[in-house]
This record gives structure tokens, C-alpha cells and sequence, in this order.
């Protein structure tokens, strides 16, 4: 699909619809799989935003302390609604996870050790990994233009992982060779 077939982006939601978009998504969304889970109902389902901007809003949320599904809730409901979207969002989206963690600390306090729950964890942690990989292919397919924008995301990735770089000094080198590397250049700007 190229840009001119992207349909257009929808109206702005209501208070309530926001509230339950988000209440919805916080209550049916798993782990770190989470990211793909807010694509699809943010850009594909409701269109509210478009991958571009979805991708801004992340990274802006990924760079922020706290969880990325409460910095995108607070990011989204105050850029379709104000103050009052970003508090609705962001009580949709935690309320479900609070209860929820309520109820996981207790059943786990009884019985966590049990091998039958061990096997439900390790399996959740697989299924939210795989969304994390099918959502990075996603994203990167649009986002990244050039082979310089994935040999920065590969560099940041080796800096992390091979060499054991902290997440914030490689996000700031990423960031500084990004923006050098993508420039105006010759007094024309992009």
C-alpha cells in the first residue's frame, strides 16, 4: 500500500470512545507484545494516527520512565483530546493491568512455584516476543528509507548487546549520528 492508498485518518473520538479504546486495549493486551497490539487498534483499526506518527510517538514514549503502552496512552489521548484524553486514556489503559496484577500476585503467592504455572509464563514470554518481532518488521519496513538507517539501527543493537553499552548512551549516539546523517545538506531542507 503506498501513501497516496492510505486511507485518511479518522475524526477525533469521543471522551468515552477513547476511554474504551484504551480500556479495551489495556485489558486484552499481553506483556511486551503490547507495542503491536497499540498499532493495530491505533493505526489500522481506528486510524487515529498514521505509521509515521505512530512511530514518533513511540519513540518519544520508549525514551520517557515508565511503561510504553502508559507513555503511548498519555501521548495519544492528549494529541487527539487535551488533558482530559491523556487522563481517560491513561486510566483505560491501567486499569485492567492494576487489577489484573492484583489478582497475579495472589494466585502467585499460593501457588508460583507450581510447574504448570512456570510453563504458562515461559509461553506468554514467547508469544510476546513474537509480537515484538512481527511489529519491528512492520514498522521498519516504513519508517527506515535508507541502508544507513538500518546499519544505525543494527550499530545500536551491537553497542547494546556486543558491547554492553547502557540503553540511554546508545539511543543518544544513535541519535546524534541520525540527525547528522540525515541533515539538510547543500541549503535545501527536508
Amino acid at each position: 500500500m503506498t501513501d497516496s492508498d492510505t486511507p485518511p485518518l479518522a475524526d477525533k473520538p469521543s471522551l468515552g470512545h477513547l476511554f474504551w479504546v484504551f480500556l479495551v486495549m489495556g485489558a486484552t493486551s499481553l506483556g511486551g507484545g503490547v507495542v503491536g497490539y497499540l498499532r493495530t487498534g491505533l493505526v489500522v483499526r481506528e486510524r487515529w494516527l498514521d505509521d509515521v506518527t505512530f512511530v514518533e510517538l513511540l519513540s518519544i514514549s520508549q525514551t520517557l520512565p515508565g511503561l510504553n503502552a502508559t507513555n503511548m496512552s498519555i501521548l495519544v489521548g492528549d494529541r487527539l483530546r487535551g488533558g482530559w484524553g491523556a487522563l481517560l486514556a491513561t486510566l483505560g489503559m491501567c486499569l485492567p493491568g492494576a487489577a489484573l496484577m492484583t489478582g497475579a500476585a495472589y494466585a502467585y503467592g499460593i501457588g508460583g512455584d507450581d510447574p504448570w504455572s512456570k510453563a504458562f509464563l515461559h509461553g506468554i514470554a514467547a508469544g510476546a516476543l513474537g509480537l515484538i518481532v512481527v511489529v519491528m518488521v512492520q514498522l521498519g519496513s516504513r519508517v527506515l528509507k535508507g541502508f544507513a538507517d538500518y546499519v544505525i539501527v543494527l550499530a545500536t543493537a551491537a553497542a547494546v548487546v556486543g558491547f554492553k553499552v547502557s540503553v540511554p548512551i546508545a539511543l543518544l549516539g544513535a541519535g546524534a549520528v541520525a540527525i547528522w546523517w540525515h541533515r539538510p545538506r547543500g541549503g535545501k531542507s527536508s
